[in-house]
Parts: C-alpha cells; structure tokens; sequence
C-alpha cells in the first residue's frame, strides 16, 4: 500500500480511532450474538427447534440488524442532516471532506463486515454463496480505502445507508425459519423489502452515479486507486442490488399471488 495514502491522514488521534473502532465492530458483533442467542432461547419457543446451523445463522442475522441500523441512522445524520457535505458549509471539496464520526462508521463496519464473512466463511456455503463473500469483500475493500485516504467519504456513506433494507431482509428469513411464511407480518415485511430496496438500492444509486457525474472534477482529483477503484466498484455494486431486486420482486409477486388464491 501506498504510504502516502495515508499521508496527513494518520495524525494521533486515528492512530487510536481506528483501531479502536474496528476492534468495536467486532466485539459489538460478538455482543450481540450472544445477545440474540440468550433473548432468543427465552422468548421465541421456535428457536429451541432450529438446527445447530440454523441457530448459528439466526444470532448472525441478529447482529446483521444492529449493525445496519447503526451504519443507516449514522449515515443518514452525515449526509442529511449534519452540516458535514452541505454546500458553502466548508471551503473543502466534498470529496475530501471527512469526521471523526464517519471515521468512527467506517472502523466499526470495518470489524462488523469481517465478523460476518468469517462466519461465513466457516460454514461455507451454507450461510451465503459466492455473491456473499463478493459483496463482503467489495465492501471492506472500500471502506478501508476510503478510511485511510480521507477521500469520498461522501460516497461511501451513501453505500452504507443501503443497509436500512437488511433488518428487512433478516426478518424474512426468521419468518421463514420459524413457519410464519404465510403470516401478514411476513407480506407486509416482503413489501416493505420491496420498496425499501427500491429506494434505497435502485433509485439512491442512481442518485449516486449523477451526483459522481456532477462533481466529476471532484472526483478526478483522488489518487488513482481511488479513482479506478471508485469507478468499478460502485457499478459492481449497482448490478448486485439489480439482480438481488429481480428475485426479491419475483419472490414478492409469488407470495401475494399465494395470498390472492387462498382468499
């Protein structure tokens, strides 16, 4: 790696934040686990039932919620609501601007991201195929880039604010797992996937690509694995989200229909 990435970038304060951030990430993902197995065992009778597999994938999804709500409720108070990306708020170039707190986002997903593909991994494929580990390791390699840059902040919390569909995603599958597949809880959660994947994986990107396209002067002035990477990622990205909306809204058109007959 290019040291001078991370030159004017690794003053003593990230020296300590970012390690510590990430070591958060993952014991934040090991709390919650365990968390999620105990509450579980308690309060859901189905949850005694599940296989030793499903169990495993069940406290996983657990702090696959947590950490989605914490990386879009953050992301949505940077991008939105803070004065961080808003223009004449700051003489520096949105591309370069950054927080302590984006900082802080990044290292805790940095440590989330890793616990979850380990355990996939582990279990390989059981727990998510290929495109898992795919979207895992664009992942990780962005937000590293980005961390120890400095640069495109901006674009990389808009990538994390996707995650807002994953606590949707996850309580399909618990759903389906615990035989409530034919529930309006899990209709009306299929819809809500749906929209929200629309919104925030369709159209949001869409919005990313023209607002690149905007400030493409901006864009052109990153270090040239950040520009390429930028480039290629974002796109690959992009066509993942397409293709998991396809089977989301072939999976959706399928329950209603279900729902429509049995009426």
């Amino acid at each position: 790696m290019d040291g001078r990435l991370m030159e004017g970038n690794f003053g003593p304060t990230e020296q300590i934040l970012w390690p510590f951030s990430v070591f958060s990430g993952v014991i934040m993902c090991k709390v919650v686990y365990e968390v999620t197995h105990r509450v579980s065992m308690l309060y859901f009778k189905g949850y005694n039932k599940l296989t030793k597999l499903e169990k495993i994938e069940w406290n996983n999804r657990g702090f696959s919620t947590f950490h989605a709500v914490v990386a879009a409720a953050v992301s949505f108070y940077l991008l939105v609501l803070s004065d961080l990306f808003k223009n004449g708020t700051q003489d520096e170039l949105l591309i370069n601007r950054k927080s302590v707190l984006s900082d802080t986002l990044f290292g805790i997903s940095l440590g989330y991201f890793v616990s979850d593909l380990a355990i996939i991994l582990c279990f390989f494929p059981s727990l998510g195929g290929k495109e898992y580990v795919l979207h895992h390791g664009l992942s990780m390699y962005s937000i590293f880039l980005s961390l120890i840059s400095g640069k495109a902040h901006i674009y990389i919390l808009m990538v994390l604010f996707t995650e807002v569909t994953t606590p949707f995603v996850n309580l399909r599958w618990h759903l389906d797992v615990a035989g409530q597949k034919s529930s309006n809880l899990y209709i009306y959660n299929g819809v809500a996937l749906f929209l929200g994947w629309m919104v925030a994986r369709i159209l949001l990107f869409i919005y990313f690509f023209m607002h690149m396209y905007l400030h493409f002067d901006q864009v052109k002035t990153i270090f040239p694995l950040g520009f390429y990477s930028l480039l290629a990622v974002a796109p690959m990205l992009s066509i993942m989200n397409l293709v998991w909306f396809w089977k989301i809204f072939k999976g959706m058109v399928k329950t209603l229909s279900k729902t429509r007959h049995a009426d």
